[in-house]
């Protein structure tokens, strides 16, 4: 059983988009209180696209990965197009099976990015 790709790997060790946004259009902060993983997202959001973002987090490989593998998904989008975005994206950007203790740490920031859209004032 091959649990950790090595895309998870790879992300896990030399995650994308990584620090925080001093000038944040949205900032929002998830934790897994099952097994203690936090993401942080910071969002740039200008004329209603995705212009840049930043997150931190410590916590598992999955859940670690996931939120950097979103970010190369989700910058320079439209807020309408990520708001389509369901978590089967996630389960995709992995690569591997997630069984279901483990959903929860995928989905972290998936939940991050919901929730920080949800926040988002319209124009």
């Amino acid at each position: 059983m091959d649990l950790y790709s090595e895309t998870i790997l790879d992300h896990y060790h030399n995650p994308h988009h990584v620090g925080e946004l001093v000038n944040h259009t949205v900032r929002t902060i998830e934790h897994n209180p099952l097994c203690g993983d936090n993401i942080q997202l910071d969002l740039i959001i200008k004329n209603g696209v995705v212009n840049d973002l930043a997150f931190i987090g410590d916590g598992c490989a999955i859940s670690q990965a996931a939120m950097s593998l979103l970010t190369e998904e989700i910058k320079g989008k439209k807020i309408s197009a990520l708001k389509k975005i369901l978590p089967a994206t996630v389960y995709e950007l992995l690569h591997v099976p997630i069984s279901p203790g483990r959903v929860k740490c995928a989905l972290l920031g998936y939940v991050a990015l919901v929730n920080a859209l949800k926040s988002v004032k319209k124009n």
